[in-house]
């Protein structure tokens, strides 16, 4: 994978969130379907500079750092997610979806699980296919 993220890294600008945390009503046991627990939020989107490069400095002539948090803010407000797998596969359709978008990385984790360890997660890379 780390092939694939250098090749992309000489085209592409990469745009991130970091360490976004939101409250998700997620979890497959009894003792997490009982309120939202938090999750972190890690994601790059690969653009290449030719759908990234402002001409008039504006914001409309690159991808919006909101479009990433509206994507994880609408699929958590559907209502209480099993798996931490599903979450990030439907929030990775979103965003790769994103017609700029060449490529996301993106993880998610749970920091408070478990007492012996810092989180347990899931991450996922994609590029987009051509059409």
């Amino acid at each position: 994978m780390n092939d694939a993220v250098n090749a992309l890294a000489l085209d592409c600008r990469r745009l991130f969130l970091r360490n976004h945390t939101v409250d998700v009503r997620i979890g497959a046991h009894d003792f997490e379907k009982l309120g939202p627990q938090r999750i972190v939020f890690n994601v790059e989107l690969f653009v290449p500079y030719s759908e990234s490069t402002p001409m008039q400095d504006e914001l409309s002539e690159v991808v919006d750092y909101d479009f990433i948090r509206e994507v994880i803010a609408k699929r958590v407000a559907k209502g209480h997610i099993v798996l931490q797998e599903t979450l990030c596969d439907d929030l990775m359709r979103e965003l790769i979806a994103h017609p700029q978008v060449l490529a996301v990385r993106l993880s998610t984790c749970k920091p408070d699980v478990y007492p012996d360890c810092e989180a347990v997660g899931v991450e996922i890379f994609k590029i987009k296919s051509a059409p």
